[in-house]
């Protein structure tokens, strides 16, 4: 393994935290009241959109990710590629792995924004670490594309990140990153 994936790879391990969020007694579930619901009625999507819209404004990942979904397909509306990318962005800023990975692959794919390996590459591989299961094919697919300075600065990049990250995880707690977790 080169020293970059030896990188990523430490990233990854200790970017894994436990499970903070709870459903009554049942850390599996997800409230309800969290996420908003686009696949409705005609009827009732403009009502569903509203709430799903005041979920995301407030901050909720989930809802974000969902109005990113549903501006992405073009199934019952027009496509609205800055609004999925707005809200696509959005999540993606909470660590939200889904929203990461569509961002990244629109990040390949230059769609709706100009194509940007480098950028695509940094967002499928945190998409990776947050939990999207293809993110890291997709990011090794890019990197077949990438020229050799790109990969470079990509992986400067990302070695940032993580070293923010655990600069921010020590200051948080007083301890070593690499303590266990409790």
């Amino acid at each position: 393994m080169n020293r970059a994936g030896c990188t990523l790879l430490m990233g990854c391990l200790l970017s894994i935290a436990p499970l903070l969020g709870h459903a009554e007694s049942n850390s599996l579930l997800i409230p309800a009241t969290s996420r908003c619901v686009l696949d409705t009625r005609p009827e009732d999507l403009e009502q569903a959109l509203a709430q799903c819209r005041s979920l995301a404004e407030t901050g909720d990942s989930q809802a974000q990710y969902e109005l990113g979904e549903y501006f992405y397909a073009a199934s019952r509306h027009p496509q609205d590629l800055p609004q999925a990318l707005h809200w696509y962005e959005q999540a993606s800023l909470q660590g939200h792995a889904e929203a990461q990975l569509r961002l990244g692959t629109l990040f390949w794919r230059g769609e709706g924004v100009p194509a940007n390996k480098v950028q695509a590459y940094v967002v499928l591989k945190m998409a990776a670490v947050n939990g999207a299961e293809e993110a890291m094919d997709s990011a090794d697919l890019v990197a077949e594309e990438m020229s050799r300075e790109q990969l470079e600065q990509a992986n400067r990049v990302l070695g940032e990140i993580f070293r923010n990250y655990l600069q921010e995880l020590q200051a948080s707690d007083m301890r070593s990153p690499f303590a266990p977790l409790p």
